[in-house]
């Protein structure tokens, strides 16, 4: 009997033995070369901007990921894995052969870069990837890793949503392909292409070792992005400049006069400036149908391979800076159309800029106190939780800086912190105020606040005024220059500003 238990408990070892060879399938060098000629391995070596002390940087960083291989001598990976890079090199993953790699163009916001070996046979010999663009719910992809060897890992996993999600910048919303997969951490897992029968249809976006659920960039984002890649000036993803609610409830659709079929979505906020305001949308309209497409309640369109699907992709995968999107709309309950003109939104238009990647942050050192301008790069010091972590009332004024400050031409300057130092005896304890005046100038910018502490106020002092207590802070300014060589010396500040 024992025996007969023991045979049964083999079989059924050997049975789970198989099944996860077919979720995960190792394939030598040799056997894999069709396969794995379309890859190479990225080595990043860089720095990141240190916020905290914005005259310096963080310690070095390598990642190694893969990248898919494209035609025109050209080679994709995410953005988050070149983001503040000092060398980029690629490695024929066959060869170990290396060379020195250019960032050719970066989108921050689709998160996606493309690659260029600096000599330029480097890639010669390797068959390009396709890009497959017809991925649909139920479909089976695989995740291309490489082992140090050099095999070829293909782990499959199956489609099991197409939807729009916020990527890492969070800066609008792409489309997203969710798949279900059992994917194992490699060393190259920074960067992953995900392909359908031996043709690219995305790239690894997060993944979540718990639930087994990866997010990819989709083919039609990357179709976006490198089409766009061809013009001399990368304009990015455009938007439209307005949020919006749906209209299930019955009350919504009567308060704004909705006497259509009972679709659309209602305008909630348009920010000035923006595409949706210059074709005159307003709070209130009910957006009915964008281009020959109708949207529903939800604000879903029928698209033609994905079903229902929220309508922002239209705007993004589907059209271009530069592109006339007609609106049809409802207002007061009468039926309108808006010529919109979409344009992509540089991080430098937002009053608080959602990333500042690859650029050092501005900064001014007065007397031991340090000024900077409030942006998501500087909230995101806070680690991944920043929205908890940081200062409250800095997270409150970036996340509604629309509302907060409809002219956009500004940003909003902050003490951060306090270096101790002989004229900042007492304040040392202060971070995280908005300061309102200088000298009695407003300020909007650092460089205003440069150009005001020139000019003491009465008796030879620099007066700065802010939105929370102490109000006010007074610094004599000749003690401030004299005491500048020394701050300098003390805290290894190597310029006590950087405005450029």
């Amino acid at each position: 009997m024992l025996r007969r238990s023991l045979i049964a408990f083999s079989i059924a070892l050997v049975a789970v033995d198989a099944t996860l060879a077919k979720k995960e399938t190792a394939i030598p060098p040799a056997a894999a070369k069709q396969k794995q000629l379309a890859l190479v391995r990225v080595n990043v070596t860089g720095q990141s901007y240190d916020y905290f002390r914005p005259w310096q940087k963080k310690a070095p960083f390598s990642k190694r990921a893969l990248g898919a291989v494209l035609s025109k001598g050209r080679v994709l990976v995410t953005a988050d894995l070149v983001g503040n890079q000092n060398y980029v090199e690629l490695e024929r993953a066959e060869s170990g052969e290396k060379t020195a790699a250019n960032v050719q163009v970066i989108d921050y916001e689709a998160n996606l870069a493309l690659l260029e070996p600096t000599e330029k046979a480097f890639l010669d010999g390797i068959t390009p990837l396709e890009i497959t663009p017809d991925t649909v719910v139920g479909d089976r992809l695989a995740a291309w890793q490489l082992e140090p060897t050099g095999a070829l890992i293909a782990t499959e996993g199956l489609v099991t949503t197409v939807q729009m999600m916020p990527y890492p910048i969070e800066v609008g919303q792409f489309l997203t392909y969710r798949v279900s997969i059992p994917m194992q951490y490699r060393e190259n897992s920074y960067t992953v292409p995900l392909v359908k029968n031996n043709k690219l249809a995305g790239l690894l976006l997060r993944y979540d070792s718990r639930s087994q659920l990866l997010d990819a960039i989709p083919a039609p984002i990357i179709t976006h992005f490198l089409k766009e890649a061809e013009s001399q000036n990368y304009r990015g993803f455009p938007s439209a400049g307005f949020s919006f609610f749906p209209t299930r409830d019955p009350e919504l659709r009567q308060f704004a006069a909705e006497k259509g079929k009972g679709g659309g979505v209602y305008v909630t906020n348009v920010e000035p400036g923006t595409p949706a305001m210059k074709a005159g949308l307003q709070v209130g309209d009910i957006v009915t149908g964008v281009g020959n497409n109708e949207i529903d309640q939800n604000g879903n369109y029928v698209d033609r391979l994905y079903g229902k699907i929220e309508f922002t992709n239209l705007l993004t995968a589907h059209a271009y800076a530069g592109d006339v999107v007609p609106f049809r709309i409802e207002r007061n309950g009468k039926p309108m159309q808006l010529n919109v003109t979409l344009e992509h939104r540089d991080a430098k238009d937002y009053v608080s800029p959602p990333y500042n990647l690859d650029q050092p942050p501005r900064y001014f050192v007065l007397g031991g106190l340090i000024f900077q301008e409030l942006s998501r790069q500087y909230l995101k010091e806070w680690g991944p939780n920043w929205q908890r972590e940081a200062p409250q009332r800095l997270v409150y004024m970036d996340h509604f800086q629309s509302e907060l400050f409809p002219q956009r031409t500004r940003r909003v300057v902050i003490l951060s912190q306090v270096l101790p130092a002989n004229s900042t005896i007492g304040y040392d304890d202060l971070a995280y105020l908005t300061v309102k005046k200088v000298n009695g100038k407003e300020i909007t910018s650092l460089d205003q606040l440069a150009e005001a502490v020139k000019q003491p106020v009465e008796g030879g002092f620099i007066k700065i005024e802010t939105e929370e207590d102490p109000k006010q802070i007074e610094l004599d300014a000749a003690q401030v220059a004299a005491e500048a060589p020394a701050l300098q010396e003390n805290y290894g500040i190597s310029s006590l500003q950087r405005l450029q």
